[in-house]
């Protein structure tokens, strides 16, 4: 391990860094998704392209050496990329957002240590197997991606085609039948069996609501997957399942308002999420649960509610879920928008536009990275 320390700079100039690398970050995320549906657009190659370039150049102008050799190795592969010398796949994909992962941290390791600890020897493993991806060698271009992407993150799952043993690829999260996860105790399974069969009781209550448990079951653990399981998935279904129980006990012509909704109607919309976390209440094993209940409206500005927390007080199962629950409100109909109903890939661009402020960013990629596979599969 090396220890990068660099020439003295302005703090203004460090952060004006990180601003930019956030933001091509950010468009370049949004690049990719649009290129999971449309591989062979030339303008969004061109245009990561750029954002990879750009972040180069911002680099070496202040000195940031140890970067520079990977982003360059990286730009080269997206130059055959916009050259249509070299097809684009899901492995490219994660390789630019690992890579700049990479960078990131480094940066911001330097702004907040004053210097920046790195693997030189794993840089140029990394730089040498992007390097064997050529214009000439189109059948080992997965296999070159997938080690580059393994170097990047080991802990990835792999797998081999049964056609050909020696082409392994990286193996993604699936989508799961039901949101029930598998190998939990008897006790708690029958919990959850519980809940969802009340949820779908509960889902006859409204003809907006039907199916809408379990789509959100399985795309929150389907999202927790990819994130490779930070948040306890027997607690997370349980939320999935129960928090919006208390709608069931607003008035039909409420629930069927396809108007703006006055204050005294808002607020007592907003009441569902204690109405849904008090039937967890005296639940002790699922206190989690109830906790990603009662947080599922907040916002990570703190203009959320009910109790107005902001980003790092809002635990990481109700940030998610936050996501997930807005998602399926765009791609299925209710009273307010029955004629206005999103496509998933819109609905994902949608969620991208509103989130600052709304929902946790560390989230927003996630969900990015499990929906593009998604999207791709046409699921």
């Amino acid at each position: 391990m090396q220890t990068f320390t660099p020439d003295d700079l302005e703090e203004d100039i460090l952060a004006d860094l990180m601003e930019e690398i956030n933001e091509l970050y950010e468009s370049s995320e949004q690049t990719l998704i649009e290129l999971e549906l449309r591989p062979e657009d030339n303008e969004l190659q061109r245009a990561l392209f750029r954002s990879i370039h750009t972040i180069k150049g911002d680099l070496g102008l202040v000195n940031f050496s140890p970067m520079i050799p990977l982003l360059q190795h990286v730009e080269d592969l997206l130059d055959y990329l916009r050259k249509g010398q070299v097809a684009y796949t899901s492995t490219m994909s994660d390789l630019v957002l690992l890579t700049m992962d990479r960078v990131k941290a480094f940066v911001e390791n330097v702004m907040a240590n004053g210097k920046a600890d790195y693997d030189d020897s794993l840089h140029n493993q990394l730089v040498l197997a992007i390097s064997r991806v050529t214009p000439d060698n189109a059948a080992d271009h997965e296999k070159r991606l997938t080690e580059a992407v393994l170097l990047l993150n080991p802990a990835l799952d792999v797998v081999s085609s049964d056609d050909d043993p020696q082409r392994v690829q990286i193996k993604p999260p699936t989508l799961a039948a039901t949101g029930i996860p598998k190998d939990i105790s008897s006790e708690k399974k029958q919990d959850i069996l519980f809940f969802r069969d009340l949820m779908q009781s509960i889902e006859r209550r409204s003809d907006y609501w039907a199916g809408r448990g379990d789509r959100i079951a399985k795309l929150a653990m389907y999202i927790n997957d990819v994130a490779e399981n930070p948040i306890d998935e027997e607690q997370l279904a349980v939320a999935s399942y129960v928090h919006d129980f208390g709608m069931a006990f607003m008035p039909l012509k409420l629930l069927h308002k396809g108007d703006t909704l006055s204050e005294i109607e808002f607020n007592l919309m907003r009441s569902h999420v204690y109405k849904s976390a008090r039937l967890l209440e005296h639940l002790d094993q699922w206190d989690m649960a109830r906790k990603i209940v009662m947080q599922h409206h907040e916002r990570t500005d703190g203009t959320g509610y009910p109790l107005g927390l902001k980003e790092d007080d809002i635990c990481d199962g109700a940030k998610l879920l936050a996501i997930v629950d807005t998602y399926d409100a765009m791609t299925h109909p209710r009273a307010h928008n029955e004629d206005n109903v999103l496509s998933k890939k819109d609905a994902v661009i949608e969620i991208n536009r509103s989130a600052k402020g709304q929902f946790s960013m560390k989230w927003v990629r996630l969900f990015n990275q499990g929906m593009t596979a998604l999207l791709t599969k046409g699921q």
